[in-house]
C-alpha cells in the first residue's frame, strides 16, 4: 500500500482519536472512537459520551464494518473517520476554504474578436470603422462571396466586437461558460444583436472556447429627430450566459507530485501558523509546513482520488484568522471614509472650525451737481466680513477606540470632509494607530 504521508493508517488513526479526545469534554471521543471497546447493557451503550461524538460513534462503526466487509484500505476509514470529527466538532472561526486557495488551480482568461449582426440600425458607421468592413469582407471571403473592388458597403446592423470569459479550473471540452461583449466600435447599442461564432484564444495562442449566441442587453438608446436623446445603463457591452463552448482543457498540475500547496488569500503570519497548527494537530506532526506568512505546504496523497477526498476534507476545516492590521481607508472623491477594526487613537485633544469670509460689492453711483461740467461715474463699495464657527474641543484618550473615535466626531457635527482632515492630522501627530490609506 503507498503511504502519502509521514504516519501509517493505524498510526494516523491513532492520532485522531487522541486528538479528538483532548477537545472534547470528559474524553467521550475515547467512547466514541473505541468500535470494539463498547459494552452495551439492555442494547444501549453506556457512557457519558455527547449526542455528537455517539451520533459519530455510530457512522464509524458502520463504516468500519463495511470497509471491513469489504476488504477497503485504510485511507478509506482514514477520510470516514476525518469528516466524522470536523462535523462533530462545534463551529469556529472560518473555514480553510474561504481563507485560502490551492496553487494551480485557476481560473485563466480568454480573449476573442468577432462580429454582431442583426441589430436594428445601432452598428458601426463604416466610414469610421474601416476594420468592421474588413472583418465582414474576410468573413464572405470564407464562403465564397468576394466583395468588388471599390465597393462602398454600408453596414449599419453590424459591429465589431471583443469577446472576454473566463475558463474555469478542471473545464472540460464540451461544457459551457458565460461571456461578456462589448463594441470596440462606434456601435450605438448591441441590443437584439447575435455574435456570430467567435474563437476565443488564451495568452499562449491556442484556442480554448468558441463563442456564438444571442446577447443580452441591459440597457437600451433611443433618439428624436430633433437630436434628443435618452440612454440607460450600458447599451453597447452584453453578456450571453453558457455562451461558449470549451474545446480544450488546460493542463493541471493538480494531481502531480506528492504535496500539494495553500495560499493564503490575505498573507498573514497568524494566520498560516493557525492552519499549520490545526492541520498538524489533526494528522500528525510534518503533515503540514509554513514556507513563508502566504504559503503552506501540505502533504497529499499521490492518488487522484485519495486527494480529492483528502482536500474535501481539508478545506473545511475550521480555523481561527489573524486579524488584519488597523486600516483607515479614505476614498477622497466621494467622500467615503471606511474605519477598520483595531483602529487605536493616542492622547490628542483635537478642534476644527470652519471660517467663512464673506465679500459683498454693492457700487454707488456719483452723479455731479447741476451746470459743474463733471461726469457720472461708479464708485465700487465692498463689504468685507469673516465668521468663524464655534466648534468644541474634544479629546482622545489613551487607547480611544474606533467607536469613541466616530461618537466624539459626530458630537461636534464634523462632515466627512472635516474628518479627512481630522484623520490626517492624527496621523501626522503620530497619534493614530492605523495605517492610513487614501484611493
Amino acid at each position: 500500500m503507498k503511504t502519502w504521508l509521514t504516519h501509517s493508517p493505524s498510526l494516523l488513526l491513532e492520532h485522531l482519536s487522541n486528538w479528538y479526545a483532548r477537545v472534547t469534554t470528559g474524553g467521550s471521543a475515547r467512547k466514541a472512537f473505541a468500535v470494539t471497546s463498547v459494552t452495551r447493557r439492555g442494547g444501549r451503550a453506556h457512557g457519558s459520551e455527547s449526542t455528537q461524538a455517539g451520533a459519530c460513534r455510530r457512522q464509524f462503526a458502520v463504516a468500519h464494518r463495511g470497509y471491513r466487509r469489504r476488504g477497503a484500505n485504510d485511507w478509506l476509514l482514514l477520510a470516514t473517520l476525518l469528516a466524522c470529527l470536523l462535523l462533530s466538532l462545534p463551529t469556529q472561526a472560518e473555514r480553510l476554504k474561504d481563507l485560502a486557495s490551492i496553487q494551480g488551480v485557476r481560473s485563466n482568461q480568454l480573449i476573442g474578436y468577432g462580429l454582431v449582426v442583426g441589430l436594428n440600425g445601432s452598428g458601426d458607421q463604416t466610414t469610421q470603422t474601416p476594420f468592421t468592413v474588413q472583418t465582414f469582407n474576410n468573413m464572405l471571403a470564407q464562403f465564397g462571396i468576394k466583395v468588388p473592388p471599390g465597393g462602398n458597403v454600408q453596414l449599419k446592423n453590424v459591429a465589431a466586437v471583443s469577446v472576454h470569459a473566463d475558463l474555469p479550473a478542471f473545464a472540460k471540452p464540451g461544457q459551457t461558460i458565460d461571456i461578456t461583449i462589448s463594441s470596440i466600435g462606434n456601435a450605438k447599442s448591441l441590443r437584439g444583436g447575435s455574435l456570430l461564432m467567435t474563437p476565443l484564444k488564451g495568452i499562449d495562442g491556442n484556442v480554448y472556447a468558441i463563442a456564438q449566441g444571442n446577447l443580452v442587453v441591459g440597457g437600451f438608446d433611443a433618439s428624436g429627430a430633433d437630436g434628443s436623446r435618452i440612454t440607460v445603463n450600458v447599451p453597447s457591452a452584453g453578456r450571453i450566459p453558457g455562451g461558449a463552448t470549451v474545446e480544450r482543457p488546460v493542463p493541471s498540475g493538480f494531481d502531480q507530485g506528492n504535496y500539494l500547496t495553500l495560499n493564503l488569500n490575505r498573507p498573514d503570519f497568524t494566520t498560516a501558523k493557525n492552519i499549520v497548527d490545526q492541520i498538524n494537530d489533526l494528522l500528525g506532526p510534518g503533515v503540514a509546513q509554513a514556507i513563508d506568512g502566504g504559503s503552506i505546504r501540505v502533504s497529499a496523497p499521490l492518488d487522484p482520488n485519495q486527494r480529492v477526498d483528502y482536500l474535501s476534507i481539508l478545506e473545511n476545516l475550521q480555523v481561527e484568522a489573524g486579524k488584519a492590521v488597523a486600516k483607515v481607508i479614505i476614498n477622497s472623491r466621494t467622500g467615503t471614509i471606511v474605519i477598520g477594526q483595531d483602529v487605536k487613537v493616542q492622547p490628542a485633544a483635537v478642534t476644527h472650525g470652519s471660517l467663512t469670509v464673506t465679500i459683498t460689492e454693492d457700487p454707488i453711483v456719483s452723479q455731479p451737481e447741476a451746470f459743474s461740467g463733471g461726469q457720472t461715474a461708479v464708485v465700487p463699495n465692498s463689504r468685507v466680513g469673516a465668521e468663524e464657527e464655534a466648534k468644541p474641543m474634544f479629546k482622545f484618550g489613551p487607547g480611544t477606540s474606533l467607536d469613541e473615535i466616530v461618537r466624539a466626531v459626530n458630537q461636534v457635527g464634523a462632515a466627512p470632509s472635516d474628518l479627512m482632515a481630522i484623520l490626517e492630522a492624527l496621523k501626522q501627530a503620530g497619534a493614530l494607530q492605523a495605517d492610513l490609506i487614501v484611493i
